[in-house]
């Protein structure tokens, strides 16, 4: 991650993958005890994040994952005490589950997924940078997009390239205790099966489709339960600076995937996101899509400038780019 930006408010960036509330009924072994940190960085301050706070809290033993019900049969796994915030979605149908990214892989998942459901679960991942293919390797059953970007990530990353995701600054109330920050890196993993634009996959009683929505990465996918109106959006979108500034982001790609979810949104009650809240309104998309044209169209003079990275805040909409990414390089 070539920096650290920390989202603090509604915002776009434009990245390679990288972002970030509250709750606890897991086995007792899963149970995670916090290591003090001090002092906690300022954006700890922002949580709960407001929209996280409203939803219902679930019960489960771990101390690392908040769990909240974002939407009858979806549970929603926040990381909150690491500056990513990732969010992990757990759909429920009544005959299996479906495992909606699977967090940065600093505690274990499954333990905490098995409190919440004993169907059989499949992951799928809105992309496959670290921070949402952590706890892949802990899944039988991981169904995946089929292109160079997916294998390459299938390899894992070394602890060099995470080094900052578990430094002391990057957690609320230190490091979870058992984890090797010196040595913490993502773990490789194996895809079970292929997914591909149009997927559906019927859970009993509940059918989800992958809707194909490469920008951010090229094998970057959305989730929609059309019958529930649920879009979960992955990284294209979310409450914050969305980044999309990585040597594999592709701007116009992002335009389009993001064009496709605008024309979605009539249909829709709510949005779910890979970072910082897991629901939010679906008129937000329009606002970011013509933020993000602006954007896009080269014409704006950035907030900042550094090391090539440019950010822009366009409407209320901020977004971390590059100068490679405008230049379509």
């Amino acid at each position: 991650m070539p920096t650290q930006v920390f989202r603090l408010t509604l915002s776009l960036a434009l990245v390679a993958c990288t972002s970030r509330d509250a709750s606890q009924s897991v086995p007792a072994a899963a149970q995670i005890a916090i290591t003090p940190a001090a002092p906690a960085p300022d954006w700890c301050a922002q949580l709960p994040r407001p929209a996280n706070a409203a939803l219902p809290t679930v019960r489960t033993t771990s101390d690392w994952f908040h769990v909240y019900q974002a939407a009858p049969g979806v549970f929603a796994l926040i990381e909150s005490d690491q500056f990513q915030e990732a969010i992990s979605y757990l759909i429920v149908g009544t005959k299996q589950a479906l495992m909606f990214d699977t967090g940065i892989g600093v505690v274990p998942m499954r333990p905490v997924v098995e409190q919440l459901t004993k169907l059989p679960v499949t992951v799928v991942n809105s992309h496959s940078h670290y921070d949402h293919v952590g706890g892949n390797h802990e899944f039988d059953r991981v169904l995946s997009m089929d292109t160079p970007f997916t294998r390459m990530k299938m390899l894992g990353r070394p602890h060099a390239g995470l080094a900052s995701e578990v430094a002391a600054s990057s957690f609320c109330h230190g490091a979870p205790t058992g984890l090797d920050t010196a040595a913490f890196g993502s773990r490789p993993w194996k895809a079970s099966g292929v997914i591909r634009d149009g997927t559906r996959i019927d859970l009993g009683g509940r059918v989800v489709e992958i809707i194909g929505a490469p920008g951010h990465t090229p094998d970057g996918v959305a989730l929609l339960d059309r019958a529930n109106g649920l879009l979960f959006t992955g990284d294209n979108f979310y409450d914050s600076t969305i980044w999309l500034y990585a040597t594999e982001t592709n701007l116009d790609d992002y335009l389009a995937s993001m064009g496709k979810f605008v024309a979605l949104a009539p249909a829709l009650k709510q949005i779910l996101p890979a970072h910082n809240t897991a629901k939010v309104d679906p008129s937000r998309l329009a606002i970011v899509l013509a933020a993000a044209i602006k954007v896009r169209s080269g014409s704006l003079t950035p907030q900042s400038e550094s090391r090539g990275e440019l950010t822009y805040t366009v409407d209320g909409v901020s977004f971390l780019t590059s100068k490679a990414a405008l230049a379509h390089r």
